[in-house]
């Protein structure tokens, strides 16, 4: 495992990456074929500005060293699901039912099939969490 180091330092401002637009079915169906032509696994990411906890993960994907381990590995698509009543349906696109609760994160492969449903809900709550774990749980589904 890569481990996170000194020069990963969370930032005193917390980012605001999601755009409040709605993305189609078939927007997200090119991202994840495109990704995977790439040779590289879509990461996609449901949160919105609101959530404390989607902008600390946000802040936590761009460590110096995160942020390389997944410009080389990953592409990510944020779908902002604004107070759950925007994209929901994108969830179950990818096999997860359409509930509340940001930011979930769905890693795929690179034909596009869903690694770790069982667990996207798992940085619920970031802001508690060790950004370390959250690195190490994403490396666990690199292919």
């Amino acid at each position: 495992m890569i481990k996170l180091n000194s020069d990963d330092q969370m930032p005193s401002i917390m980012p605001s990456l999601y755009d409040e637009k709605d993305i189609s079915r078939d927007a997200l169906d090119s991202f994840i074929a495109d990704t995977g032509r790439k040779k590289k696994q879509p990461l996609v990411l449901f949160g919105s500005n609101w959530c404390p906890d989607a902008q600390c993960l946000d802040a936590i994907l761009g460590l110096p060293t995160f942020k390389v381990f997944l410009n080389q590995n990953f592409v990510i698509m944020r779908i902002d699901v604004g107070r759950y009543t925007r994209n929901m349906s994108l969830m179950a696109a990818l096999g997860l039912p359409s509930q509340e609760g940001i930011p979930r994160v769905i890693i795929l492969d690179l034909n596009g099939e869903p690694l770790n449903l069982e667990s996207n809900d798992q940085w619920r709550s970031a802001r508690q969490s060790d950004p370390q774990d959250i690195f190490e749980y994403v490396q666990t589904f690199k292919k």
